[in-house]
Formats: structure tokens, C-alpha cells, sequence
């Protein structure tokens, strides 16, 4: 604050708790009035439960971490609680009450009576006992549908912030590069367009709730080595630019995140917690982001012992604070005495210090931690008889109707047909043979963030919290005249393959057959897919691929389903199996909306984020491949997909026609216009996914055969027609050049039309004109898209 600067605040009301002082000024007098101890108290958080009987929190010891004693720190401030909620499992309303009790300690502690800000998991849905379990990220992008995934993560912060929850660690912006890796079901797929307006559109959602969303993880996790959780990764700068990047980048321009988060990993020897090109240089100097960089939990530690770039707490402390880490998590470790020690005796400079708490304490201001009138009690315990922690219990639902019928809309929207001999709908069966290690599994549709599957799995005994249909109940009650067998056949991974005759018994006397396959998802090695959880290759996991052979040597019409986290190659199935239908992990409602796609009681919409491979180890694989990427002659290796990134069926046709080129020539800093008609020819609505590519045939570096550029949902009832009017402006072609810079160039172009990465319908040839132009972060980012109907002749 400018010294010559003076402000007038309220009368009684310190400048820092005056909300009539602007943000600047408040938090300018609020670090003049600190002690370097009170400072470095702002930039970490601790780990905390929520009390199950409504009690203040306790510490939560990690197995990581040595347990924190909680006097002594509190009286010089607390920057975050880490997971009140996503801890152990509590009655919310409880742990509501928990929260807001350990708030009036902590504030009451300090000479300034700030609040922490508390953060929780958000992935797939709330991760607290008794919320809503969404599908996970992967299903998001199977939707093709930003405006869905908005509304669900509104709906996911309103519950947040109604129990007093501050920032959510969400969403996942990494595209995926290696499907082995285990955190593919975290991610939105393998595009970054797609990626981008997705993520973008869930932390829209998420911030119109007043939830701080997080992105991560910034950047290249998804990059390493291998598929392996937590490994280098090899990446180039180009690479990094035009894949990894572009989905934060649109995220902190459109989405107006507040947080981000670094990545575990290194990329070419610089991890990501010390690069201060990465989180200075570029994500504020640049991009001008000016909120807040938590660490991954435990990342600055790292930095000494996985890194090996720091020698000591200290080093690693002044090393990330440096690079642009504000705020350390989950716990103390590095922020707390190695980081004053290191101020102290002049090898960290306080004005970094300075810097990280101004960015903590604006955004406190800004959710009004420090106002006046701030109260630790959340909006679900207004009128709440406090001192009855008993008759709490059951007071707040975080898994009401309205989110259920969301979650619902959003697993509908996610479900894949890959492929339908006619088998699908199924109309009324007889008999049907409900075979597989998920037939019958409730947890066989939740992600490894999932409450049940994150935390609850260390709590045995304890509800799950919410209904989990599984497929035999949804199909029940799809079918009810059915008389439906069910036959576990293997487990998901144990190897165990005496049940598969009594499976193909079942199917031999059913109308038809339906083989529920799969992951199991958990966390470093507990499950198939999950954090941690990396394969060898995309075969499916155990015994299962010999279930599926077996029963398709059989006459029975046999069903594929997948409930799983990344894709699999599925051998024979791809030609001989009747139908397939992929789902990733479509959460609590998920079952019922296979149940719906198995019946044609829903049009199935999905399209696939990711490919689905041919063979198990064509890895690493995506469709946004250069030439060379693909299959040659001159190698024996075909990493050809099954199925294309964007491939999905509907139960009825459209046709594709009538395509006009207004704008076929545009200068460098122009854009494109066409139009076409898209027509539902068939006997039923449904949802065509139009996907529009750009293919750049000759460029001055290496591009992609093609990459996505833009999309839209046309739900159209039978007969009817929409006229499609597209604008693509040529930002769309830029891309790094050889001399680092983002940049649009001269010459022929392709946009495809198309129903997938493999599938163009339509074909435009367009030629940018004029010099070579440099673009920015400010450059367009869209194609617009405007639907008209279209009145037969």
C-alpha cells in the first residue's frame, strides 16, 4: 500500500476487519500488524477430522506425517483445515457443527481472529459421508455437454458451502496420454479441447457456488513415463504448450478459478513445485492469474526426498516458495519452523513470505473470513439447537432427490454404445443371464475419490451412506417380468476362473446375456484403476477376457458392459459380441441409466473421451497423433484404436448433408464461416454429437493428423432437421512454432465435420491468407455453433 495513501475506515472496526476499505488496503495493514510467525502461520494447513459427535476436530495423523500438536500452533494463526470432511466418516450435520466449533477456537486464538479456510475433495461429487457420488471426470467428458457438468458442480458446491467448506480440489485438467496410468478415470479424456470446456464449465459451476475451485495438476502429471503414477516426464516444451496447458489456461480465463495446484512430477528434470517459470513465469506474469498455488499434498517435501533438488525442510520451503507455492498441504511440514529459521537467518527472503500471504489473506477477504459480521456456523445449522448434538444427526441431506435426478442426467448422458447388431434395445427378455464381477457389485460404479471407495473402505462396518442400486437391482426393476440369473463368473482381478462353466450355463438358457466386466477402483494397488493403480498393459484385469471368450463361443446374444475407469482392449468382443456398452464409473445412478440405454428406455448419447485400444499394449496411444504416430508399414506395431476418440451409436440414424462454405478464404486474423443440416432420418429422438477437426496438412512443425476444435449436442426428434451455422476463427489454427511462439500461419486448411476422430461426415477446404501472426493468451478459444430449425419442404 502506498505510504502516501490514506484510508479512512469505520469507527470501532480494525482496517482489516472494515468492509468498506478495499481488499488492498485491508490486507496491506492486516501483514503490517504481523509477526513473521503469524505470516508463515497463514501458509499451511493441517489435517483434521471432523468429530462424529460434533465436537471440536482432533489432528489427524497421517501415516505420512508425525501427529501435529494443535495448542501450540494456534496461537500464531492457521491457514487451512485439511479435509474436515473427507477424513473419517461423519454424520454431515455433526461434522458441520464439528467444523464450526473448531473455527471459533482457531479464530479465538489468534490476535486477529482469522479463520482457516477448510478444503475438501470435489472430484465426484462432495467426498463426505452421505453425498451425492457423481460420475467421475472421464464420464463427464463422455457428455459432450459443458452445460450439465456446470449445473452438477453448482450443485456440488452449494453442498460444500452449506456445511462451511471453503475450496474444493477440483477439477482434474490433465489429458491423458498413456491410458495405463491409474488416474485416467480422474481425468476428462484425451483431448485438450474438450478437456478445457469441460473443466472449465465444472469450475464455473463450482465458483457460482462461492467454492474456491483447484486446478490440477499444473502440469504434465499425466505425462510420465510408463503410465506410471508419480514418474518423469519426458515431454518437450511444444508438447507441453499445445496439450497440456491450453486446458488450465482456459480454465483461469473463462472459468475464473482461484487455486491451483502443482504436480508431483518433473518434467525434464524441473519439478513442477520448483519451477518458477511454470507457476510465476507463465501461470501469473503471463496469464495473469492472481489467486492462490497450494501445493499437492506433501509436494514440497518431495522436493527433498523424491526430487533430491533440496537439501533440507528449509531448502525445500524457500525452494517452492520461490517457484510460487503459497500455501503448503496438507500439513506443516516445510512452511512451519524449517521456513522461519530460513527467513531468520537470511536465506529465504521475507518479502516471498510477503508475497504467498498476500495472495492467502486476499482470498480470505474476498470469502469474508474477516469481516464483522463472519460467523463460523454454516448456512445447514441456521436454527439449529446447538447444544443437542445428538438430535443433529440426519439434519442435513447432501444426497437429496434434485441431486439424484443430476447425477442421473449426467450417468445417462455418459453411457456409450460402441457397438449394436440390432441386439440393443433389448425389448422384453425372457430370461436374461446377469454374468460378471460386476453384475452385482455397489461400488462397481464409483471412482477411487468416491467417499465409500476413498475413505470408506478403511472404516468396515460403516454404511455406505447413499443407495447403490447395482446392475441386478436396476435391471430388476427395468425388466420386471424377467426372470434374471446372476452368476459372478471371476472376480474383477483375483484370477479365479471355477465359476465361468456355471456363467456359461446360465447363458446357454438365457434369451440373452449380458457380461458385466471391469474395474475395481481404489488407491496405490487396492484397486485396478485408481490413484496409484497403473497397468502393464489395457488388458482386462484377471480372469475376465477368459469369461468373455468363453461366452462368446456360445449362441446366446451376449451383451458386453464395462463399469470401468480407462478403457479396455476387449479382444473378440469388439467383432463377435452383440452389443457393447462403456460406462466410466456413472456413480450412484449409473446402473440405472445402463438399465436405461440395455431397454431403449433412453437414446444412449455418450461419446468416448478416450479411444479404445484394439490390442492391451499398443499404450501410449491417443488419437491427437502426428503422422508418424499412426499405423505405418514399417512397423509391426498398430496402435489403430477398436474404437476412435468421439465414437458412440444412437437407437436411430441422422443424416449429414446440405454443407455450404460462406467464408472459404480469411486472413490470419480472420475466421471461417459453413453451415450444413443435421437430420434424424430414423424412427426415434436422439442426440447426434456433431465433433468439428482441423486438419493442417502443411505446417512449418510436426501437428497432429487432426485435432478437435469444437462440438455440439442436436437433440432432434424423429424427421426433424437443424441447420448448423459455424464461425471458426483462425486462432483456432494456431499453434507453437519453431521458435517457441504461438502462431497462426498461411495456407490450406480442413475442417471435418465428423461423428468421431475416425468418422468425417463433411469435409470444408479453407485457406488462411496474409502474413504469419502471433497470438496470445488472449486469442480466441471457441467455434460458435448456431442451431436453427430447419422446416421440411
Amino acid at each position: 500500500m502506498n505510504a502516501d495513501v490514506v484510508v479512512e475506515n469505520t469507527p470501532g472496526i480494525r482496517l482489516w476487519n472494515d468492509p468498506t476499505v478495499p481488499v488492498t488496503a485491508r490486507v496491506d495493514a492486516l501483514i503490517g500488524a504481523m509477526t513473521l510467525q503469524e505470516k508463515i502461520a497463514q501458509l499451511y494447513g493441517v489435517w483434521v477430522g471432523a468429530s462424529d459427535q460434533g465436537g471440536e476436530v482432533a489432528p489427524y495423523q497421517h501415516d505420512m506425517e508425525e501427529a501435529v500438536d494443535l495448542d501450540a500452533l494456534l496461537p500464531t494463526g492457521l491457514g487451512q483445515l485439511t479435509r474436515p470432511f473427507g477424513t473419517v466418516p461423519v454424520d454431515p450435520a455433526l461434522g458441520a457443527l464439528s467444523l464450526a466449533r473448531t473455527q471459533t477456537r482457531i479464530a479465538a486464538s489468534n490476535r486477529f481472529g482469522i479463520p482457516a479456510l477448510a478444503h475438501d475433495e470435489c472430484l465426484a461429487g462432495f467426498a463426505a459421508w452421505g453425498a451425492t457420488a457423481y460420475p467421475v471426470p472421464l464420464s463427464w467428458g463422455a457428455t459432450f455437454d459443458p452445460d450439465v457438468v456446470r449445473r452438477m458442480a453448482a450443485a456440488i458446491g452449494r453442498d460444500m458451502r452449506a456445511v462451511g467448506v471453503h475450496q474444493g480440489l477440483a477439477p482434474v485438467l490433465d489429458v491423458v496420454r498413456d491410458a495405463r496410468w491409474g488416474r485416467v478415470e480422474e481425468t476428462i479424456g484425451e483431448d485438450p479441447y474438450l478437456v478445457g470446456s469441460i473443466g472449465t464449465a465444472y469450475v464455473q459451476g463450482l465458483e457460482s457456488a462461492g467454492i474456491v475451485a483447484t486446478l490440477k495438476h499444473f502440469a504434465g502429471y499425466s505425462a510420465s513415463r510408463a503410465g506410471r503414477n508419480l514418474a518423469p516426464s519426458s515431454m518437450g516444451p511444444r508438447e507441453r504448450a499445445d496439450v497440456l496447458l491450453p486446458p488450465f489456461e482456459m480454465a483461469i480465463r473463462e472459468g475464473g478459478a482461484r487455486s491451483v495446484m502443482n504436480a508431483y512430477t518433473d518434467t525434464d528434470g524441473m519439478p513442477s513445485a520448483a519451477d518458477e517459470d511454470l507457476l510465476t513465469g507463465l501461470l501469473r506474469d503471463t496469464w495473469g492469474f492472481d489467486g492462490t498455488v497450494v501445493a499437492d499434498y506433501f509436494a514440497i517435501a518431495f522436493l527433498t526426498t523424491l526430487h533430491g533438488v533440496a537439501a533440507d525442510w528449509a531448502g525445500a520451503a524457500g525452494t517452492a516458495l520461490k517457484a510460487g507455492v503459497d500455501v503448503e498441504l496438507p500439513n506443516v511440514k516445510t512452511y512451519g519452523a524449517p521456513l522461519a529459521e530460513a527467513v531468520a537467518d537470511g536465506r529465504v527472503p521475507e518479502a516471498l513470505v510477503d508475497r504467498a500471504l498476500r495472495r492467502t489473506l486476499t482470498q480470505k477477504v474476498l470469502l469474508g473470513l474477516l469481516d464483522p459480521d463472519w460467523t463460523p456456523l454454516p448456512a445447514a445449522l441456521d436454527g439449529a439447537d446447538l447444544d443437542d448434538p445428538a438430535a443433529l444427526r440426519g439434519r442435513i441431506d447432501l444426497d437429496t432427490p434434485e441431486n439424484r435426478a443430476l447425477a442421473r442426467t449426467v450417468a445417462e448422458e455418459a453411457v456409450v454404445l460402441l457397438s449394436n447388431d440390432g441386439t440393443l434395445p433389448l425389448g422384453r427378455p425372457r430370461r436374461i443371464a446377469l454374468l460378471g464381477p460386476n453384475a452385482d457389485e455397489p461400488v462397481a460404479v464409483l471412482g477411487c475419490y468416491s467417499f465409500p471407495q476413498h475413505i470408506g473402505v478403511r472404516h468396515p462396518g460403516t454404511p455406505l451412506g447413499i443407495e447403490l442400486p447395482t446392475l441386478r437391482d436396476a435391471l430388476s426393476a427395468e425388466f420386471p417380468d424377467a426372470e434374471i440369473t446372476v452368476v459372478r463368473g471371476t472376480g474383477v482381478d483375483d484370477g479365479d476362473v471355477s465359476g465361468i462353466q456355471e456363467a456359461a450355463r446360465a447363458a446357454r438358457e438365457a434369451d440373452v446375456a449380458l457380461a458385466v466386466l471391469g474395474d475395481r477402483a481404489g488407491l496405490f494397488g487396492r484397486g485396478t484403476s485408481g490413484e496409484g493403480c497403473d497397468v502393464e498393459t489395457l488388458a482386462l484385469p484377471g480372469a475376465q477376457q477368459h469369461l468373455l471368450d468363453t461366452l462368446l463361443d456360445l449362441e446366446t446374444p451376449l451383451v458386453t458392459v464395462l463399469l470401468a475407469g480407462r478403457p479396455y482392449a476387449l479382444g473378440r468382443a469388439v467383432e463377435e459380441s452383440a452389443a457393447i456398452v462403456q460406462s466410466f464409473f456413472p456413480g450412484e445412478e449409473g446402473t440405472r441409466a445402463i438399465a436405461g440405454v440395455l431397454s431403449g428406455r433412453t437414446d444412449p448419447s455418450g461419446r468416448l473421451p478416450v479411444g479404445v485400444p484394439r490390442g492391451p499394449g499398443s499404450q501410449p496411444a491417443t488419437y491427437l497423433g502426428a503422422r508418424l504416430a499412426h499405423a505405418s508399414e514399417v512397423s509391426s506395431i498398430d496402435p489403430t484404436p477398436a474404437f476412435a476418440f468421439g465414437h458412440g451409436l444412437s437407437y436411430t440414424r441422422f443424416d449429414w448433408t446440405d454443407l455450404s462454405v460462406d467464408v472459404q478464404e480469411a486472413p490470419t486474423d480472420g475466421e471461417f464461416a459453413l453451415a450444413f443440416t443435421v437430420r434424424n432420418t430414423g424412427g426415434r429422438s436422439g442426440t447426434e454429437v456433431v465433433q468439428l477437426y482441423l486438419h493442417d496438412p502443411v505446417a512449418s512443425v510436426v501437428q497432429p493428423v487432426q485435432r478437435l476444435i469444437g462440438y455440439a449436442r442436436v437433440a432432434l426428434r424423429p424427421g426433424e432437421a437443424r441447420r448448423l451455422r459455424v464461425t471458426v476463427p483462425a486462432d483456432l489454427a494456431s499453434f507453437t512454432g519453431r521458435d517457441g511462439r504461438r502462431v497462426v500461419e498461411p495456407g490450406a486448411l480442413e475442417l471435418r465435420l465428423a461423428a468421431s476422430s475416425a468418422d468425417a461426415r463433411l469435409t470444408a477446404g479453407v485457406t488462411l491468407t496474409g502474413a504469419e501472426r502471433q497470438v496470445d493468451h488472449t486469442r480466441r478459444l471457441h467455434a460458435t455453433v448456431v442451431q436453427e430449425p430447419v422446416t421440411r419442404a
